[in-house]
């Protein structure tokens, strides 16, 4: 059982040494279930491995406060241990440490000035077909209503406005199969694999400034794949390539983008995320970070499900205690007092009154 009253930094090591991996939320999600369902001001509700929990106080307004559960796959590094004031442990960063502000803030924020939706979703860190907060989006859109949201991703501390879109694409290079010991015969496609790298490695990445945020693009080869046997002249090569663009640019402009990059090579379109616009104009997030990010805020360097909320019409910003380069490395941390300081910075947000 999930102890609400602990320190949030305890909390944090709880929540890491039930393993989340994504696909195996269950048990996490069956504990932050159980663990808000003894709170008497919000209604819990629950679709798959995606809990969500709701104030109803007839307030004007309404912020929604989301996370994820999942994990990347754990590497030795389950349980969690602290060494000073770093706790170290699978997902302490992204997002165990934000996961665990929520749910303080759910325990703690009785009285809120603004009605508050609190979701905790699955399987974030795979294909955006099996995102839970999509899940949730097209299951129970009434769920994810709001005025205002915040991604408790780990932002090192700082706001971080709007998010790059994420694209991958299988680019295939096509030759001739034939028998190695007559190569002469055939066509090597893995040889002409060697031009698509040579486009990536003299590719230049955008570095746009978007509504005041600079942004910097990537595109870069994730996988490579061919051969069919030891003594075949491969007939086909696919170079598996990941595009993270600025929101400056719609996933049809990033498509055709990536199509003019490869002219001449077949490109198949696998998986797509929106980007979203900072945004930092709008009431309720400029208010957000002058309140919370003493008037500060940086782009998001990635893909984060402010893009959901950005597709639903709720302005959204990334803030969470953690830093975002720790993110899915083996050595992965969160510091204690960063923490502590996030859920301090959330409670005095959320209960201050004019």
């Amino acid at each position: 059982m999930l102890d609400l009253t602990s320190d949030v930094a305890d909390l944090t090591a709880a929540l890491v040494d039930i393993r989340s991996e994504s696909g195996d939320e269950k048990n996490l999600a069956d504990a932050v279930e159980n663990a808000l369902s003894t709170l008497s001001h919000l209604t819990v509700t629950r679709d798959g491995d995606a809990v969500v929990a709701r104030t109803e106080l007839g307030r004007d307004r309404r912020v929604v406060i989301a996370g994820h559960l999942d994990t990347v796959p754990i590497v030795d590094n389950v349980p969690s241990h602290v060494d000073g004031d770093r706790l170290y442990g699978c997902g302490t960063s992204d997002m165990k440490a934000g996961v665990a502000v929520q749910l303080k803030l759910a325990a703690l924020v009785t009285e809120p000035v603004h009605d508050l939706t609190f979701v905790f979703y699955d399987n974030e860190e795979v294909d955006a077909s099996l995102n839970g907060l999509l899940r949730l989006s097209r299951n129970h859109p009434e769920w994810l209503a709001g005025d205002f949201a915040i991604l408790m991703e780990p932002t090192d501390g700082m706001i971080e406005g709007g998010c790059q879109g994420t694209m991958r694409v299988d680019v295939k290079a096509t030759g001739k199969r034939a028998h190695s010991a007559r190569s002469w015969k055939g066509e090597n496609a893995v040889h002409k694999a060697g031009a698509i790298l040579d486009v990536l490695r003299a590719y230049t990445p955008r570095q746009p400034e978007v509504e005041g945020l600079a942004f910097h693009e990537g595109l870069n080869a994730v996988f490579i794949e061919g051969g069919v046997a030891g003594n075949v002249i491969p007939d086909e090569c696919v170079v598996k390539v990941n595009y993270r663009y600025a929101p400056d640019r719609s996933p049809a402009e990033a498509e055709a983008h990536l199509r003019e990059v490869f002219a001449g090579f077949e490109v198949t379109l696998t998986d797509s995320a929106a980007p979203a616009r900072p945004g930092l104009d709008d009431p309720s997030a400029a208010a957000f970070v002058t309140a919370v990010g003493n008037g500060r805020a940086r782009a998001k360097l990635g893909w984060t499900d402010v893009s959901r909320f950005s597709e639903l019409g709720v302005p959204a910003v990334n803030y969470g205690p953690g830093d975002p380069m720790l993110a899915h490395t083996r050595d992965e941390y969160a510091t204690i007092s960063q923490i502590r300081e996030a859920e301090e910075r959330m409670v005095a947000w959320l209960t201050a009154r004019d």
